[in-house]
Parts: structure tokens; C-alpha cells; sequence
């Protein structure tokens, strides 16, 4: 490669997918001394990363002459001298999330934010990337799957990429694989499903839900934003669940059994859940990638950008993708109550919803959300589940008393704001409601956003033919949020971890946390019989509210009893169901499920 004016030229190869490690190499030309900085999180994700923690082997040359690297801080360094630059380095890639890189005999991703780093000064200018065909005979079946700018590439997808500035450059991952590739069309515009890993599939069935969910989205839109192209990169595995979203892509990683195979015309739970990760990825194309956050627009990505409006961002979203599931006819308005009530049941269980409000989670989602602990459950509202909920509660309200939607809303935040590129200014959402509704609003946000009370949710779903009905536990719902068949009736109030007796968490103010148990902790024995995570539910479902019964348990390696209360399973489990009710709720109820 050779350095040219306002061209920064990298050049991407695998010497051996066994290593785990992407070689790197970068020219550019520049006037005086050069700093390099490589971000410290990426867009979509927010908790800083640290991505230069797997950078190797870091060497520069300038004029051909090997120079010496001053670190300025985690993420930086410069180079002193003249001319024509040369860095060569490798980056470690082992983490198969979505965020990150990773490299094995099986398969290559990456995003730009943990490969490439931005000479300061150079953030507008046109990058080009070559990615070359890995050497290693394992990968030899390899293709190449992105939607960089290719300028001059093999049948395979290998050689050489464009991208107008280096914030094109980290938003289009890349994909390596013998993957499997399904193209479909969506209003004109190309779109792929790329499935990395062994899985079999109905494609067919698959592509057209997918196009139909696609579709429903432009819809409320409208106007559209410039794609030439949009892939759903997948990663397949054993078992996994997660999305990242990019500006005309989007990252997945999914379980294998959650495709439907030919000849299986039922829905099942798990298709269900993968085609609603496709619906919240694609819908980030406008809410995010576009209509996103002032701070987020204006960060370079080197410390936390702070907002208290996530919850618009994450939560709204996680509202409208079920929702476009029933409006592409792929579930029916029952089952869209059903998953609505499983949300609802998800705050409900957990406390967090009574300490901190949905502004704060927010706001403090750089230390609590994407760092779970044993307490999380007592301390950290989940800004997706409350703000979908949110989200939903203001639908019902504009439905309920204006002429507008948050339909509306959306299509004028895309707009006023992602169209033109301008950042939303904080609280732009209510903002938004307020003026197109010419309701006063204040007091549902003060009480949705700034408070901890309990949102309206059964007043509201009441106004529309439905009826939201609280109830105590008979099932338990795991750490990803699906119901598990437990006929539990009897509790005190602790989590075992799926599969075991270990205490996952215990629920502040419960009679296990009375008992004096804590995360960690090896169940044993509940009055002198042992214990099993098959058992335990039935075990308690043996007593009667108020005994107090001996409890045995590890904690390390010490054996420890304690006595504790068997109280009634609490009122935690939400129900939604269409109701009978009069024409004029009927009608709103049709407006908004269709039924």
C-alpha cells in the first residue's frame, strides 16, 4: 500500500485463525507529529470497553525510519517525526458478543472500533481497507459478508473497502464464514440474512416474516433513510441471544434451535423471540442510528456520553418490536397480550422498580446495567423492560386523549431530528408528545420517568377492552426473562441459578434475606431433606404460610443452617386478556391491536 493525502489505508489479513489475532497494518502521509486513538466503547453499547486492552505488538515507522510510541493515556499514543506513517500491530479476538472481535477456525467478525485506530485530525477523511484472504487452508471456504463500500473485491467478498470518514468505518461490521446467505427484498432495497455456524432452516419462511416485519417499519416511517443495502449478520451458536445494531447492518447472535425447519408450520417461542431481535435491531435504523441522543452524536467515543433519555432509545424500541410482529400478521393480538404481560411481570419481580426511577437507570447504565451483580435485582431497573412499558403507557395516553400516537411522535423525531442528522436535545421525546398532543404531560412523565411509584398500566389497558389482572406466582421466570413451568405457590423470596441450588439472588426484604442468606450460598437441605433444583419448588410447596422451617446450606465450605419463613408466593404475575367491553372501547382497542 502506498500512503496518499487524506487517505488513511489499512490493510486487515489472518495468518493463522488458530491465533485468535487479526494483523494490522496502516499508512498515511501527515504533516508534524500524529496521535492515534482507538475508541473506548461503541455505539448501541453502552459501557466502556477499553478496546485497546487486546492491541499486541503495537510497532510505527515514519519516512521508513522505526520510531518511538509515547503513550498518552489507555487509548492513545503519538508519534514524533514527519511524513509518510507506518503502524503494524495485532489484536487479540476472542469474544463472540456482538461488541467486540472474533477470530477462530471457524469463523471471523469484527467491528472497526476494535481494530482501527483514528489519527487525530483525520476523522473526516476517506478510509480504505483491504481485507485479505486468510491464509490459513482452515479457512479456505471462506466468504466475506459487510456493507462497506466495496471498490474492487473477489467472488468471495475479499479486497479492498471504502468509507467516507472513520465513523462509516466502525459502523459496518464484517463477517467471515462458509456462512450460509439468504437475499430477500424489502420496498425496493436488497436485504441478506447471513447465518454463520450448522443450522438447518425453512429459509423460505424465514426471509418472507422478515420482509414483512421490514416492511411494517418503513410504513410508519415513511420516509426512508439512504440504504443501499441491509444485512443481518448471525452468528448461530449452541445457545445465545443479542443484537447490535449499525447504520445498514445488524449483528446477532442466536441460539440454533430458534429456526423454524420445513415442514413446521407452528410458531414457536424461540422463532418468536429471534424474529422480535431482528424487529428491535431493524428498528434502530431510524431509533438510535439516526434519532439518537445529543450526547451520543457529539461523543468520540473515548468516555461515557450521559443521558437520561435511554429509556426512549432502548425502551421504545423494545415496545414497537412485538408490536410489529402482530402488525405483520405474525402473532395474534392474544399472544402480543401475552408477551406485554410477561414484561410487566419482569418489573413487577423485581425490586429495583421501587429504588431507582427510569431517568437514573438511564443515566447510570455505564456502571449498572451491562455490569450485573448479585444485588442488581434490588438496585438496577432494567431501562428496556420499564421504558417498553413506558412507552406503551404513553401510547394508551395519547390514544386515550388526543388525535395522535406515538406513532406520530416517532415519525416526527425522524423528522425534525434523524433526517437532518441533528442530535435530540434531552427529554425530546415527552417534548414531542406534548406539542402534537396539546396535552400536559408533565405529570405522566414526572411519574413514569422521576418517580418510583407503580405505572397505571391496569387503568389504561381497561380503556381499551382489556383486562390486566395481578396475581400471585405459579411460575418463576429465569435470568433471560422466559417462563419456566414451576407450580410454585409457597415463597422466600431467593433465585437459585438455572439448573442448580445455588443462590443466584436474594430479594431485599424477603424471608431468605431475614434468614440471613446471600448470593453464592449452597442449598442442602430443607428439614433435613436434601435438596435438588428439581425438588425445591415442590419442597416448598409443602408448608404452610408461616412455618418456620430449618434450612442447610454452604456457604464456601462451611455447613450452615439457619431457619427461615415460608411466606405465600407474593402478587407479582400479570395477565392481560381482551375483555368485553363497549363500542367506544372496542373501537380504540381495533386502532390500536386490530382486533
Amino acid at each position: 500500500m502506498d500512503a496518499a493525502p487524506n487517505i488513511v489505508r489499512y490493510q486487515v489479513s489472518i495468518p493463522d485463525s488458530r491465533s485468535h489475532r487479526y494483523a494490522l497494518r496502516c499508512e498515511l502521509r501527515a504533516q508534524g507529529p500524529v496521535e492515534f486513538r482507538l475508541p473506548g466503547w461503541i455505539r448501541g453499547s453502552y459501557l466502556v470497553r477499553d478496546f485497546s486492552k487486546h492491541v499486541i505488538g503495537l510497532r510505527a515507522w515514519r519516512n521508513g525510519r522505526e520510531q518511538a510510541i509515547e503513550r498518552l493515556d489507555k487509548r492513545s499514543f503519538r508519534l514524533a517525526g514527519d511524513g509518510e506513517v507506518v503502524l503494524e500491530y495485532e489484536v487479540n479476538a476472542f469474544d463472540e458478543s456482538v461488541r467486540k472481535a472474533f477470530l477462530d477456525t471457524r469463523r471471523g467478525f469484527f467491528n472497526g472500533s476494535s481494530l482501527f485506530y483514528c489519527p487525530r485530525g483525520f476523522e473526516q477523511a476517506r478510509f480504505e481497507i483491504r481485507i485479505d484472504k486468510p491464509r490459513d487452508a482452515l479457512c479456505a471456504d471462506w466468504k466475506l459478508a459487510t456493507t462497506l463500500t466495496a471498490v474492487e473485491t473477489d467472488a468471495d467478498g475479499f479486497g479492498l473497502y471504502a468509507a467516507e470518514d472513520y465513523e462509516a468505518l466502525i459502523d459496518h461490521p464484517v463477517e467471515m464464514a462458509a456462512f450460509q446467505r439468504y437475499d430477500f427484498d424489502v420496498d425496493g432495497v436488497p436485504h441478506a440474512l447471513i447465518l454463520s455456524g450448522r443450522v438447518e432452516l425453512d429459509a423460505q419462511r424465514v426471509t418472507a416474516d422478515l420482509a414483512r416485519i421490514c416492511h411494517v417499519e418503513r410504513e410508519l416511517f415513511r420516509q426512508q433513510p439512504q440504504l443501499d443495502r441491509f444485512l443481518f449478520l448471525t452468528n448461530v451458536v449452541g445457545a445465545g441471544y443479542g443484537g447490535l445494531e449499525h447504520r445498514s447492518s445488524t449483528a446477532l447472535i442466536c441460539s440454533r434451535g430458534d429456526f423454524p425447519r420445513v415442514g413446521k408450520p407452528e410458531l414457536s417461542r424461540e422463532y418468536r423471540t429471534f424474529l422480535g431481535l431482528c424487529s428491535h435491531e431493524y428498528f434502530h435504523l431510524w431509533n438510535v442510528k439516526r434519532i439518537t441522543a445529543q450526547a451520543f452524536l457529539e461523543s468520540d467515543l473515548g468516555r461515557e456520553a450521559y443521558t437520561r433519555d435511554l429509556w426512549h432509545y432502548e425502551g421504545v424500541t423494545s415496545y414497537y418490536d412485538d408490536l410489529f410482529l402482530l402488525r405483520a400478521a405474525i402473532i395474534e393480538p392474544a399472544l402480543y397480550l401475552d408477551l406485554l404481560a410477561e414484561s410487566a411481570t419482569r418489573l413487577q419481580r423485581a425490586p429495583a422498580r421501587l429504588v431507582q426511577t427510569l431517568e437514573d437507570a438511564s443515566f447510570e447504565t455505564w456502571i449498572k446495567y451491562y455490569q450485573p451483580d448479585e444485588n442488581s435485582v434490588n438496585a438496577s431497573t432494567n431501562y428496556y423492560v420499564k421504558g417498553a412499558l413506558v412507552a406503551l403507557c404513553l401510547d394508551l395516553v395519547l390514544r386515550l386523549r388526543s388525535s395522535i400516537t406515538l406513532d406520530d411522535v416517532m415519525r416526527t423525531l425522524w423528522t425534525r431530528y434523524g433526517a437532518p442528522g441533528i442530535g435530540v436535545p434531552e427529554g425530546g421525546l415527552a417534548a414531542v408528545a406534548q406539542e402534537l398532543s396539546g396535552l400536559d404531560l408533565g405529570g405522566f412523565f414526572d411519574r413514569a420517568l422521576r418517580s418510583t411509584e407503580e405505572l397505571p398500566l391496569a387503568e389504561l389497558l381497561q380503556e381499551f377492552g382489556i383486562a390486566a389482572t395481578l396475581r400471585a406466582s405459579t411460575s418463576a421466570l429465569d435470568d433471560g426473562g422466559r417462563t419456566q413451568s414451576k407450580a410454585q405457590v409457597r415463597w422466600v423470596g431467593l433465585r437459585l441459578r438455572p439448573g442448580e441450588t445455588g443462590i443466584a439472588h436474594v430479594i431485599a426484604g424477603s424471608p431468605a434475606q431475614r434468614a440471613g442468606l446471600s448470593a453464592g450460598d449452597q442449598l442442602v437441605a430443607l428439614d433435613g431433606l436434601r435438596i435438588t433444583a428439581q425438588n425445591w419448588a415442590r419442597r416448598l410447596d409443602a408448608y404452610e404460610p408461616g412455618a418456620r422451617v430449618e434450612l442447610a446450606y454452604f456457604r464456601g465450605e462451611e455447613l450452615l443452617t439457619t431457619r427461615i419463613d415460608i411466606a405465600d408466593a407474593p402478587l407479582d404475575t400479570w395477565t392481560f386478556t381482551l375483555a368485553e367491553a363497549d363500542a367506544e372501547r372496542l373501537a380504540r382497542r381495533q386502532a390500536w391491536l386490530g382486533v
